[in-house]
């Protein structure tokens, strides 16, 4: 049985980390910064992010031009789980020695990701730095800002039982849990499944605001640490949230990693998205509306009262 510790990443190191950051910066935690605009009712949020370790897969298939994608989603995703709308983003590009063809492929992916996401590439950084990255390695980072109205700010705070929780489907498993697939495929695998795994993440800016978003209380990106760890960054103490499990076809790749690693069910629903990369937390009037407003888009769960944890059932 494969676990993600035994992959070499471990969450709850990672979780430790924040709450020891969060003792220097209380105001961290949440799934982007929010900032307040003096004298008036705006609010900057902001987000940083990178790729991860599905840039080794791009590497071993030499497809350079999906990864851009992924770095766009996984920073505009984040702003948009407060309520901010995606103005500008700027990317950090570093290698050993420059390949100008590469860098076009993925400078390529970026700008696609910022055009669905409807934000302006504003610039970045290219470094070469010799002798740190393998030979055709890079290593990418990016950092995104909206704005939101302060009266609009999407906290989590108004969640309560018997809300409504909904899931936006993904295209796979996003840029999350590649430390555990590469452990779990070999080469051969990953070139069979890599069109699967290499898909991009899928950017939810224009999901998000086509729904009734004043009816919208929490949202959660679900990223690394599954259900389990997003989820409960979106609810307040008094409340639990239900998550059920047969509410939504769960795509092959998952059903792939998961019998090939022998990965248990709950480690799976704590790396993987397993189909569903944003969570919406509604009230229940407002829920068919949602549901309607985004292709794919199902109710998956519930919240309840008591202690502040999310169970998959």
């Amino acid at each position: 049985m494969v676990t993600y510790r035994q992959s070499g990443v471990n969450i709850d190191a990672g979780n430790k980390l924040v709450s020891i950051i969060k003792k220097v910066a209380p105001s961290v935690g949440g799934f982007s910064g929010l900032y307040p605009v003096k004298g008036t009712n705006v609010m900057l949020a902001a987000s940083s992010d990178g790729v991860g370790t599905k840039l080794k897969l791009a590497f071993l298939l030499k497809k350079h031009d999906t990864v851009g994608i992924d770095l766009v989603a996984m920073n505009v995703n984040d702003l948009v789980c407060c309520g901010a709308r995606p103005a500008f983003f700027l990317d950090y590009f570093s290698c050993g020695k420059l390949d100008i063809r590469i860098a076009a492929q993925v400078i390529k992916g970026i700008k696609k990701g910022c055009d669905q996401a409807g934000c302006l590439l504003l610039g970045g950084e290219t470094a070469e730095m010799a002798g740190f990255y393998k030979q055709g390695e890079y290593d990418l980072a990016g950092f995104a800002v909206g704005t939101l109205r302060r009266n609009e700010m999407i906290t989590g705070k108004g969640v309560r039982p018997g809300d409504v929780v909904i899931g936006l489907p993904s295209s796979g498993p996003h840029s999350n849990g590649f430390s555990l697939i590469r452990r779990v495929f070999s080469g051969r695998d990953l070139r069979r499944y890599g069109r699967q795994l290499l898909a991009p993440t899928r950017i939810y800016v224009k999901d998000v605001f086509s729904m009734p978003l004043k009816s919208v209380r929490g949202m959660a990106h679900i990223t690394g640490g599954g259900f389990y760890e997003n989820i409960v960054r979106s609810i307040p103490a008094n409340c639990g949230v239900v998550i059920r499990k047969n509410s939504w076809k769960v795509q092959d790749i998952f059903r792939i990693i998961r019998k090939k690693g022998k990965v248990s069910e709950k480690e799976m629903h704590r790396v993987f998205n397993m189909g569903i990369g944003m969570a919406v937390i509604t009230a229940p009037s407002a829920a068919a509306r949602c549901v309607k407003a985004v292709r794919g888009a199902r109710v998956i769960g519930e919240v309840t009262g008591g202690r502040r944890e999310v169970r998959v059932i």
